[in-house]
């Protein structure tokens, strides 16, 4: 059985869960507070919020009330939540996440689309790609991965895995090294990490990496074969970095909204 103990970065991971056994539902009081401008500049920045704001003194606002919760996001995010929305809260539980953050990330993904399908092959709700597929559904005996319960089940499992890879960080740094490697593959990462220890930074801090990245594409190979040795980094040319950047700001981002709009 394995255990899975972490720390709290900003209500993101739960603390003390393993596998076999789901956290109970827990909820602090939360003050009533009030709509401000920079709150609703936001939600509407990044695409959540709906027709208007709802004011907290109106019925069924509050931290107890999904309903009145759901009044500050976008209908496709409130479709997401009726359909989805218990399997999200469910794994997330599980596996030891803030079921918001695993939102969050199925909307950059995916746009909520189940049947979302990339040109590399990445399938569903979460963009699982095949050989992730096919070893993540070996080790969850899950048979069909286009399914969206079990996509959202391996896709959880799968964001765990890196998680738990990036022991040592700061949880703020951690969460992102994650969603880093969640998207353009953890040995991008590695090979990112080890460009930074070359550069004396530090490589379980996000900002090292994220500066490390663009020096993974092409143009960079005399300094790739001072660090490996070869023309390239151990995992090849990665020219991609200010998609894998832009991705984690976005998550976050969105991430951050859903706190906002649902305490």
């Amino acid at each position: 059985m394995l255990t899975l103990a972490v720390g709290v970065v900003a209500g993101t991971i739960c603390t003390s869960c393993n596998q076999e056994q789901r956290f109970a539902d827990q909820r602090e009081s939360v003050p009533e507070r009030r709509v401000d401008s920079a709150a609703s500049t936001l939600w509407r920045a990044n695409g959540l919020l709906g027709t208007g704001v709802r004011n907290t003194e109106e019925p069924g606002y509050g931290p107890e009330s999904d309903q009145g919760n759901s009044g500050f996001l976008d209908p496709s995010t409130e479709r997401c939540i009726e359909s989805y929305g218990p399997a999200i809260k469910r794994y997330s539980g599980l596996y030891g996440f803030d079921w918001r953050l695993v939102l969050a990330i199925m909307k950059q993904e995916s746009r909520y689309s189940r049947t979302a399908e990339s040109y590399r092959g990445a399938i569903g709700l979460m963009q699982l790609m095949p050989l992730t597929r096919e070893e993540l559904g070996m080790k969850l005996d899950l048979e069909d991965l286009s399914h969206p319960e079990h996509n959202i089940q391996a896709g959880i499992f799968y964001l765990r895995t890196l998680y738990d890879l990036f022991e040592g960080a700061e949880e703020a740094d951690r969460l992102k090294l994650t969603l880093a490697a969640y998207n353009a593959g953890l040995s991008r990462v590695r090979d990112a990490q080890e460009l930074a220890i070359h550069l004396d930074d530090e490589p379980m801090q996000w900002q090292a990496v994220k500066d490390a990245l663009p020096l993974l594409s092409k143009q960079f190979y005399t300094l790739h074969r001072t660090v490996w040795g070869q023309d390239k980094p151990r995992s090849g040319w990665f020219g991609n970095s200010r998609e894998t950047i832009k991705y984690v700001d976005s998550v976050i981002d969105y991430y951050d909204a859903f706190r906002l709009a649902m305490n």
